[in-house]
């Protein structure tokens, strides 16, 4: 089996994880600190740019009883965006993407949550630039570990790709060699680490 399938690519990639809880169920803050919001897209169809969005907050409420019970919330900065290079962040601010002086936050808030095993499929309202369209999010469990801190965690690895124009992100260029420059697809990634509350 390749080391690239879903459930074999955390464990065989790095240090086996570790299960603290037995139960993940509970109030959970996200840990922006050891947390990834990342995107990726093709540009001019040759290779994949990749970034991240640096500031953002987020909470769940895991049922692991009932996981239809449970909840998910998130709030992105939208000005945090990051890919690496000035110019690039710069371009993504304006009009032409974000347009983040008018709308300034992305956010996802659950409305459905079904379980099976250690694998989480939970589908909620994405809302870019007062647009607002459903999506469903296929997450993996990764581990539970009690930190040096006293800190309950679980983390989580999640992905699912989007079509960006569905959000009025719709700036492109064509290439002289045909397709163009940005794909329409972005594929979002998701490396949770959450703090028990309670």
């Amino acid at each position: 089996m390749s080391i690239f399938t879903k459930k074999s690519a955390t464990i065989e990639t790095f240090d086996a994880p570790t299960t603290h809880l037995s139960d993940l169920a509970g109030e959970y803050a996200l840990d922006a600190a050891h947390s990834r919001l990342g995107f990726s897209a093709r540009h001019a169809m040759v290779t994949t740019v990749r970034g991240s969005f640096k500031e953002f907050e987020g909470s769940a409420h895991i049922d692991t009883a009932n996981p239809a019970a449970s909840s998910v919330k998130l709030t992105i900065q939208a000005a945090s965006i990051d890919t690496g290079v000035a110019d690039r962040d710069g371009h993504l601010r304006t009009g032409d993407f974000f347009e983040i002086e008018k709308y300034p936050t992305l956010t996802f808030v659950s409305t459905s949550v079904s379980r099976d095993g250690t694998d989480w499929a939970i589908t909620g309202d994405l809302t870019i630039k007062d647009v607002t369209k459903s999506v469903t999010i296929d997450f993996e469990e990764t581990g539970s570990a009690q930190d040096p801190y006293g800190n309950v965690r679980a983390g989580f690895e999640g992905a699912t790709t989007i079509n960006r124009s569905d959000w009025g992100l719709t700036f492109n260029a064509a290439l002289e060699t045909g397709g163009v420059l940005v794909s329409e697809k972005v594929k979002l990634e998701f490396d949770i680490s959450a703090i028990k509350s309670a």
